[in-house]
């Protein structure tokens, strides 16, 4: 179930490519990103052997695999959003930074909700996607970390293009 997510990301990109090519850096990010997922949804995200690794070693009691992904969304997707914002918006200063991670924001929350309806109506299945593994605040902590993954990357972006005009030649 989670692999439509991958067909449909792949078929919108293709699709897109035609009339609003992205970089071939971005096209890089998205495929990484999109690789991390496909591995968890393979295994299901609380079942790959990463996780298996982290619990035995740690003894962790739940998926943190998981997590790495959500915060690899933010980090991963926020410059793709930023090349797409900036190409089709007239963007400056801290917006150039700020409007991406906004977007990925938003995009975890509405990622949440479709999570959380089809934990609603999707029976036992339903209940295993959605994959709380006891913890109520799951979903906040899931947005939370798309959004510190966006900020690292947007705040890193920021630096980087600050100190490039500031160091003398």
């Amino acid at each position: 179930m989670e692999n439509i997510l991958v067909l449909a990301a792949v078929i919108f990109l293709t699709i897109l490519s035609r009339k609003f090519p992205l970089s071939n850096q971005s096209y890089f990010l998205i495929f990484i990103f999109l690789c991390f997922h496909t591995y968890a949804a393979h295994y299901t995200y609380d079942g790959t052997p990463f996780d298996r690794w982290l619990k035995e070693n740690f003894h962790a009691q739940r998926s943190y695999f998981d997590r790495v992904v959500h915060f690899l969304f933010g980090l991963l997707l926020a410059p793709v959003l930023k090349e797409v914002l900036v190409r089709t918006n007239r963007l400056k200063g801290l917006w150039i930074y700020a409007l991406p991670v906004a977007c990925v924001f938003a995009l975890s929350a509405f990622f949440e909700i479709l999570e959380m309806f089809v934990a609603l109506f999707g029976g036992s299945a339903g209940e295993d996607y959605m994959g709380l593994q006891g913890d109520i605040y799951d979903s906040q902590k899931d947005m939370g970390l798309g959004l510190l993954g966006g900020a690292c990357t947007m705040g890193w972006l920021a630096w980087r293009q600050k100190h490039r005009h500031s160091v003398p030649e």
